[in-house]
């Protein structure tokens, strides 16, 4: 009997070692994959430094009613976001090129959404030109008269109509891991790239609201 159950015992005290082994190499594989697959999704772009340099200059204005903005942690560009513009002809965040803009996505089913929208309206009073842009997409994905409608109702005439009935947006967006919920909010500088990121509403036309976005502008 002891003869038999000897070996046994050393060979699973030889074994533990070499699974503990086993083991740490198989951790580092795993971490040396998922980082990878980290910088993949979120890789450093040249042209978006700019970008981040404005995310840290902003910071200190991150407060009272746009206290829950969070600016940019990397250098990064946005997906391609394409849509329609009031008439059906196809738009994409390209054709803002040059410009900052606010990119808001928004949905009549959307309490928080509506609340805001106001106040979106308000902003691109204070600031829409040729420099700046509130972009508000609308994702309804039934009813499709009905954003128009009810935009109408409430006397929103500063935000030109945008939407994009597939919600791919939206999407697009929640891949990149910038849309949570709704609304979803982008501070987007001339080259395309994050300034800022908002999951919520936000008082954008308050006066903590108007001196973010006018920094953003070098204003």
């Amino acid at each position: 009997m002891t003869i038999e159950t000897e070996p046994a015992a050393v060979a699973s005290r030889r074994k533990g070692p070499l699974i503990a082994v086993a083991v740490l190499a198989g951790l580092g594989t795993l971490a040396a994959v998922y980082g990878v697959l980290g910088l993949a999704r979120n890789p450093g772009d040249p042209a978006c430094r700019s970008a981040l340099d404005l995310a840290r200059r902003i910071e200190p204005l991150v407060h009272g009613e746009v206290a829950a903005v969070r600016p940019a942690e990397d250098a990064r560009k946005l997906p391609v976001l394409a849509f329609q513009d009031a008439d059906g002809r196809p738009k994409s965040l390209a054709d803002w090129h040059g410009r900052t803009v606010l990119v808001n996505l928004w949905a009549t089913w959307c309490i928080p959404c509506r609340k805001e929208m106001p106040a979106l309206d308000a902003l691109e009073g204070k600031l829409g030109s040729p420099q700046f842009e509130v972009v508000a997409v609308n994702i309804d994905t039934r009813n499709l008269d009905k954003p128009k409608t009810w935009l109408h109702d409430i006397g929103v005439g500063h935000l030109a109509y945008y939407s994009d009935a597939n919600a791919k947006v939206f999407q697009d967006l929640k891949v990149a891991g910038k849309a949570i919920g709704m609304p979803t909010t982008l501070l987007i500088d001339p080259n395309g790239c994050e300034i800022a990121a908002l999951s919520g509403p936000a008082e954008w036309a308050s006066p903590d609201g108007v001196k973010l976005v006018s920094a953003a502008l070098g204003r």
